[in-house]
């Protein structure tokens, strides 16, 4: 028998008349039920947070990292649960839901770190002749409720990239799972339910498209956090308002591979970073650029490395490649693929689909304008070509709407330092894979690839305002400080 989840409305579980069945993608299993919030639970989720606003104002920097590390604490005891969950609702293979859980972790424990550290600094004022005894002490405020909006792909970690700082920094936050992958956060809030916190610090509602949109749009939060595609964050920012805007959007990240690269290391790097959790990441590799000189060697490299990944069910131990999220994405990926070899490319390996399961590929000089190329996959698919020189591999990233990471493998060190300048991308990893992220970096993109930046200390700053107060030493002529003698006396 499934579970069903309640929804965790202002330190209350509550069920409406909307139902919503999760199932797993890879065999279309019941994992559980949950319940969609109606436009009356957003609006007292948001009105709960708008009152709980000055204690959350009011309570003491320990008490806000203890309430993180109590969280930590309480999920490692749920591990396998919440491992087994994420497996079975995001087709993630356990692998995969094992980094991202341990991943999740560590992004609470180190937003309780920087739970100690939002503070503030001391401004000289009287830096002109008419503001000769002033001083400005400035800290950092806490912003206000909060929207948060969470895709499928990490139902955990990077919801708690949105929970985690806004518990840090004093903030209320209702946030919007992704209807397919809603189960996990529950699971969570169950947890943060047992801390303590105030009602209204934490709503988890999952909720259709309407009903997200009416949050999107409403000028009670102060801050909309959104991870997911570009196409929706964009129109999103243009509906938000007043309120701040951070958007973390996809990408067709591009990889460089020199020529005096260690290519074993880079084809079992790529092998990962374009494959894991079937690509569906915003900075999994999707294009891959060698220099002429290697470029049959790595193609073929690569070529064996993916075709020895083993694909199937999530729950499997062995299993390295699971299923895309449904079967309407794996047929669009199949579809751009085919596309993209009726343009000329050749498929070197892979290209085959059965229900969700897209099998690993890769695919040779697909035309620059392919979708394949252009356009964000988000498909274990990745597509191989030659370039003729650095310069010409570092022109081919950047001849994209989208920047969010690249990856350059070279033993160069002016090649390194030259891609730091050059690349157009908010992360340029050099001798690694785009995908390689860690929680505390900051992260996010340029162009199309979103506005802002993730990481604790970088949301945090982003759900903070900056506070001052100026303080005039020379108020009063009759102001008069006490000498050790006049105290004596």
């Amino acid at each position: 028998m499934t579970e069903t989840f309640p929804i965790y409305l202002a330190g209350e579980w509550k069920e409406t008349a909307s139902t919503l069945k999760v199932t797993n993608p890879y065999d279309d299993s019941e994992v559980g039920n949950t319940f969609l919030a109606t436009r009356d639970d957003l609006d007292a989720a948001i009105r709960a947070a708008q009152a709980v606003v000055p204690e959350l104002r009011a309570n003491p920097t320990w008490q806000r990292a203890r309430w993180l590390r109590q969280l930590a604490t309480r999920l490692e005891a749920k591990r396998d649960v919440v491992i087994e969950t994420l497996a079975r609702e995001a087709g993630k293979p356990l692998t995969d839901a094992t980094t991202e859980f341990n991943r999740g972790i560590f992004t609470i424990e180190y937003a309780a770190e920087e739970a100690n550290r939002v503070g503030g600094e001391v401004i000289p004022l009287d830096l002109m002749e008419s503001s000769t005894g002033r001083t400005g002490i400035m800290r950092r405020v806490p912003i206000g409720p909060i929207a948060g909006i969470t895709p499928f792909n990490f139902p955990l970690n990077l919801a708690l990239h949105k929970v985690a700082p806004a518990i840090a920094s004093g903030n209320p936050i209702v946030l919007k799972p992704a209807s397919s992958t809603p189960l996990t956060m529950l699971l969570v809030a169950r947890e943060l339910h047992e801390l303590g916190m105030p009602a209204g610090a934490i709503s988890i509602l999952p909720m259709d498209r309407e009903t997200g949109d009416a949050m999107v749009e409403d000028d009670r939060f102060k801050m909309l956090s959104f991870t997911g595609s570009p196409v929706v964050g964009w129109s999103m920012k243009e509906r938000a308002g007043k309120k701040k805007v951070t958007l973390e959007l996809g990408g067709n990240a591009g990889v460089y591979i020199d020529d005096d690269a260690d290519v074993d290391f880079a084809v079992s790097r790529i092998r990962t970073g374009g494959f894991a959790y079937a690509g569906q990441a915003c900075i999994s590799v999707q294009r891959v650029l060698i220099h002429k000189d290697r470029y049959e060697e790595v193609r073929d490299k690569l070529v064996e490395a993916v075709a020895s990944l083993k694909v199937g069910d999530p729950l499997s131990k062995d299993t390295e490649v699971g299923p895309m999220i449904d079967e309407k994405q794996a047929t669009r990926a199949e579809q751009w693929i085919q596309e993209a070899a009726k343009d000329g490319a050749t498929i070197l390996t892979g290209g085959e689909r059965s229900g969700t399961l897209l099998q690993p590929t890769v695919i040779e000089n697909a035309p620059l304008t392919s979708r394949i190329c252009a356009e964000e996959a988000f498909a274990p698919v990745i597509a191989v070509a030659p370039v003729e020189s650095f310069a010409a591999g570092i022109n081919q990233i950047n001849d994209s709407d989208f920047g969010l990471q690249a990856g350059i493998f070279t033993n160069k060190l002016e090649h390194s330092l030259a891609a730091f300048e050059e690349v157009e991308a908010g992360g340029v990893i050099i001798n690694d894979v785009p995908a390689y992220r860690i929680d505390h970096m900051p992260y996010g993109g340029m162009k199309d690839s979103g506005l802002g930046r993730e990481g604790l200390r970088w949301a945090i700053e982003d759900m903070t305002e900056p506070k001052l107060m100026v303080i005039n030493r020379l108020a009063s002529q009759k102001v008069q400080f006490r000498t050790e003698e006049s105290i004596k006396e």
